[in-house]
């Protein structure tokens, strides 16, 4: 199969590339590098650097013959998305419209969308969420993951796009970047290797379902397989507060320092954790990795990069 894999050389995207030339899929890369990097390609993937709003896309689908999109390009920071919202919305709404129509104009056939759990329902009225909770979105980043969502049905409808919505928990593991307010595990991860300090926003209770990269890169394999029009949350449906897992990794390093405590951060959740049922029945899914053995592959991986 001929897959394109926008955002391939991010953190999420590049293990989804990996998973899919593992199983012996044809995979072409587009990335802007702006927050993805060249290291996290993989040399048996083609490579585009490329913006999504980049005329020439429409050309590289066709040229390339691609049967499925999988679209992991995004902004994807809830601070950013609240103080630049047009930016959020030019980049996740806009990008991923005009995406869907090149999709369409060039006869792809099935469209994989990296969607949010946590950023689109809310505040939780029933926990853990399944994807019929209401969306009740908390950020302009977690309006435009619902905003195309919708698009990507409607294009559904009319033109006979098939599509599978994937909705993601808290993901972490190897090549999520330590830097800047994304990915809790990698910031305390790589600062406590680093013997640096921290600050926790608000009282280190909020809850987090946190999901392993390489289960969530079999969803997006399983997902290729998928018949049917469908969206599945990709978590584990156990949470974890920010304290519990500064103190889980602070044992795992040998880090003693007591973290630094701050006000909360605009956009912050309380409590966000999936129901996967849905998805170990339909899509076969369910996470391999729990909490303990994803974190030891992580702090593997700074290890081995200091």
């Amino acid at each position: 199969m001929k897959i394109l894999v926008t955002g391939g050389a991010g953190f999420i995207g590049s293990h989804v590339v990996d998973a899919y030339l593992e199983a012996g899929h044809q995979v072409v890369v587009v990335d802007d590098l702006s927050t993805g990097k060249k290291e996290n390609l993989n040399p048996k993937a083609k490579f585009h650097q490329m913006d999504i709003l980049d005329d020439k896309l429409q050309h590289l689908l066709q040229d390339e013959h691609i049967e499925v999109v999988n679209h992991h390009a995004a902004q994807i920071k809830v601070k950013a998305s609240l103080e630049d919202p047009y930016f959020d919305v030019k980049v996740n709404v806009l990008g991923s419209v005009l995406l869907l129509d090149l999709c369409r104009r060039a006869g792809v056939k099935k469209f994989i969308y990296a969607s949010s759990g946590g950023a689109q329902y809310g505040e939780m009225e029933k926990s853990p969420f399944p994807e019929t909770h209401p969306s009740r979105p908390f950020s302009v980043y977690g309006a435009s993951k619902v905003s195309v969502e919708l698009y990507v049905d409607v294009f559904a409808q009319n033109f006979g796009l098939e599509y599978v919505l994937l909705r993601y928990a808290n993901v972490y593991g190897p090549r999520q970047d330590a830097l800047g307010e994304g990915g809790v595990v990698a910031i305390f991860t790589h600062g406590m290797l680093h013997n640096g300090d921290f600050v926790i926003f608000g009282d280190g209770y909020n809850v987090r379902d946190y999901v392993y990269v390489k289960d969530v890169a079999r969803a997006n394999l399983l997902a290729l397989d998928y018949a049917h029009n469908d969206v599945f949350n990709i978590g584990t449906g156990a949470g974890t507060t920010t304290n519990q897992l500064f103190e889980t990794l602070a044992k795992a390093t040998g880090y003693s320092q007591p973290p630094r405590r701050t006000v909360p951060r605009l956009g912050d959740l309380k409590k966000s954790v999936l129901d996967c049922a849905k998805a170990k029945k339909l899509l076969k899914w369910e996470p391999q990795y729990d909490l303990a053995s994803g974190l030891k592959e992580t702090i593997d991986y700074y290890n081995k990069r200091l």
